[in-house]
């Protein structure tokens, strides 16, 4: 089940590499090319796990109940943000790899936080790196640590400021 809480699109552009990136909600109809860009960055960045237990339908378990929003370049989808509404975690930020580097887990980040506010608090796999330092790079904060079924993990809060 998916909860809906916005209909409207947000236009924002990203300058440095000049593509317009919209953010909407999540309808059916996106439902494949999510589970295509979740499927493919998490083969493309969880390089420590065994990728062929990785399943296209894992996007509808992990989202399962989650607030979701699309980031879309040209009306194509291309990362999407899920929200745990009730504690204000947010649960996957995810883009396709092929659109790395673009600005658009930025977009997805800012669009969620608009929505949901602060304090918001996410989990950052130890190994996963990059996304470590996006998140301290946008203010996050690492306030502890533990183990989870896909290894160390980080939890970190954005406080209200």
């Amino acid at each position: 089940m998916v909860s809906v809480s916005i209909s409207k699109i947000e236009k924002q552009s990203v300058s440095d590499i000049g593509k317009l990136i919209e953010t909407r909600f999540f309808t059916e109809k996106d439902r494949a090319a999510l589970q295509e860009i979740y499927f493919e960055s998490r083969k493309y960045t969880f390089d420590w796990l065994d990728s062929s237990l990785f399943k296209k339908s894992d996007f509808d378990r992990d989202t399962d109940g989650e607030c979701i929003w699309v980031a879309t370049v040209s009306n194509h989808p291309v990362g999407f943000v899920s929200v745990w509404e009730p504690g204000n975690f947010i649960h996957n930020l995810f883009v396709h790899p092929s659109n790395f580097g673009e600005g658009i887990g930025s977009v997805l980040l800012n669009t969620c936080l608009k929505k949901i506010g602060k304090p918001a608090s996410l989990k950052c796999l130890d190994k996963n790196v990059s996304a470590r330092n996006f998140y301290l790079s946008k203010g996050w904060k690492i306030v502890s640590y533990s183990d989870g079924p896909d290894g160390k993990y980080q939890l970190m809060h954005l406080d209200k400021k």
